[in-house]
């Protein structure tokens, strides 16, 4: 009837969440500035450009990490 997991657990333990990362406040950012200006990209563009280099910024280091691992250890 009911599952083991527990309902606040995600289904996959190491999925990303936006919460967990370190571009979140550029990412609430861009989503308050579309609010404020009732969805007008236009206006906002600044805001995404930051959350986008961010999000780029993280992706690189990530993948500067993965270099060093091995598969295998």
């Amino acid at each position: 009837m009911a599952s083991s997991t527990p309902a606040s657990a995600p289904p996959y333990p190491s999925a990303a969440r936006i919460s967990d990362s370190p571009c979140f406040p550029q990412y609430t950012a861009s989503l308050k500035c579309l609010e404020k200006f009732s969805s007008d990209k236009s206006k906002c563009q600044e805001h995404f450009d930051v959350y986008k280099e961010c999000k780029k910024k993280e992706r690189e280091a990530r993948l500067e990490r993965n270099k060093t691992r091995s598969f295998f250890s």
